[in-house]
């Protein structure tokens, strides 16, 4: 879950503590190009005061009408449909005809509310089924391999909480800058240092700090296809280390820190140990998309504009699959 829907279900625990009505609105549906995906959340009060984001703007403002106006459901949820006419698409600013299906929940009940937190504190993935004509809610232990959402006429379930894993070894000034901005986008970070003196520094929060040698953390973690390990200790030692079992694990990312001729001599060093040359073949190095960055904020910004772009890819292909199997299926 982004840094953006988190802050939505800390401003919806707060504001339940008044007098006002709250409303968590969902995205549920998508068709064609639409600014956010399903599971995309806002927390809207009843004065119109609103965190969160679910397109550009004009549906936020057309919701903040509603909602000084006592037009949203206050017993019961709602599925509202945005963008059906091009009359609609051009007046919400929805691009190429893009349509969005949002539930409109009046919410009532803090309990669920502190379990998701609670969850996603300590990295879990929960999910929440909501009966929408009575509003009963109950949570549950989610897998990554579960849907965002999924909606029935009767149903709505929504899965909350970071669904990708990111490994840092070391815990330098640019896995800081790292650590900080890879959690704004959806991932649970850790940060393997083995290095005592190093760690005394570190104060980057609701990170899990891993006081261990890399080639061992890497093994604990049991990287699968949502993990990212990325090597940045500038020790080829401790890196190296920590790739040996990287390219040989599932993970969609392995990268390391260094210049083209120092990844070079790398790519030979690890050729001397029991990698395969398509092994090697995967690690980035250098590590992050070409950018020109040369300081550690900038680094760590060509690193998750890497991982955003390989995501992509990833969830394009998961889709095209989907719509295989399905017109087999068909």
């Amino acid at each position: 879950m982004d840094s953006v829907d988190l802050s939505v279900f800390k401003t919806l625990q707060k504001w339940l503590e008044t007098d006002l009505n709250v409303w968590l609105v969902t995205v549920v549906k998508t068709f064609g190009s639409s600014p956010r995906q399903p599971g995309a959340l806002l927390v809207l009060r009843e004065d119109g005061v609103l965190v969160g984001s679910v397109s550009g703007g004009c549906i936020e403002d057309d919701l903040v009408d509603k909602a000084q106006s006592g037009e949203l459901p206050t017993q019961q949820a709602k599925l509202m449909v945005y963008g059906v006419t091009r009359e609609e698409a051009q007046r919400f600013n929805l691009p190429c005809g893009g349509t969005l299906e949002l539930i409109i929940e009046p919410v009532k009940n803090t309990v669920w509310v502190d379990e998701i937190l609670n969850a996603i504190n300590n990295h879990r993935l929960i999910k929440r089924d909501l009966q929408i004509a009575s509003l009963q809610t109950q949570c549950s232990d989610a897998k990554v391999t579960d849907p965002t959402v999924q909606i029935t006429d009767q149903q709505l379930s929504v899965v909350y909480g970071p669904r990708w894993r990111l490994l840092i070894i070391g815990a330098g000034q640019t896995s800081v800058y790292l650590a900080n901005m890879a959690q704004a986008l959806d991932y649970q970070v850790s940060v393997c240092e083995p290095r005592d003196a190093m760690i005394e520094s570190w104060d980057v929060p609701n990170v899990e700090l891993l006081n261990m040698m890399p080639d061992d953390a890497v093994l604990a973690m049991q990287p699968d296809a949502h993990t990212a390990i990325v090597a940045l200790t500038h020790d080829p030692k401790l890196d190296d280390m920590a790739l040996l079992e990287a390219l040989k694990s599932a993970a969609f990312y392995v990268g390391a820190l260094g210049s083209k001729k120092n990844n070079a001599n790398r790519r030979k060093r690890l050729a001397m140990f029991d990698l395969s040359a398509g092994e090697i073949e995967r690690l980035h190095g250098p590590v992050g998309l070409p950018i020109g960055s040369r300081t550690p904020p900038e680094i760590a910004i060509a690193i998750l504009a890497e991982l955003i772009e390989l995501r992509r890819i990833h969830l394009v292909k998961a889709v095209n699959e989907t719509a295989e199997i399905q017109s087999v299926c068909s």
